[in-house]
């Protein structure tokens, strides 16, 4: 049986992670296992600028928008699990440290995996391929990575 962790968030559930997802089921009993970066919001400064009764200490805008963050995370990786399953998958998961790496490490720490799937924005959008993510991971972690990258 395969045992794939996946790091996703916003291309969770898009076609291209599914397509990926169906191919390793064709090859024989595989296994996934979800972890969301719980990345924090790029832009609180946008949050600061909308428009709000009160304006609100820097603090609280940012604090709230983490919460939103951990919220939109948390039903992104609720919605992926519910999908894999619904294909048929052995899926579980769980939101991650908000750096990619660290979430890697602390799930692998916990149980072992066959490959490493990372599901990525496009270049340019991307701020784990302009980290260089995928290549890091496969350095980092001794075991193959797959990059699939969204169309959206």
């Amino acid at each position: 049986m395969g045992k794939c962790l996946v790091v996703a968030n916003q291309t969770l559930g898009g076609d291209q992670l599914m397509g990926e997802v169906r191919r390793r089921m064709a090859t024989g009993p595989s296994s996934f296992y979800v972890v969301v970066p719980n990345t924090p919001p790029a832009d609180v400064i946008r949050l600061l600028g909308e428009p709000v009764g009160e304006p609100a200490p820097f603090a609280t805008a940012e604090s709230e928008a983490q919460h939103r963050a951990t919220l939109t995370a948390q039903s992104r990786l609720h919605q992926a699990l519910a999908q894999l399953r619904a294909e048929g998958a052995d899926a579980q998961g769980s939101l991650g440290d908000a750096e990619p790496l660290t979430a890697i490490a602390d799930v692998l720490a916990q149980q072992p995996f066959d490959e490493i799937i990372i599901s990525t924005l496009p270049a340019g959008i991307s701020r784990w391929l302009g980290m260089d993510l995928p290549h890091r991971a496969e350095r980092k972690f001794n075991l193959p990575v797959t990059t699939v990258i969204s169309s959206s």
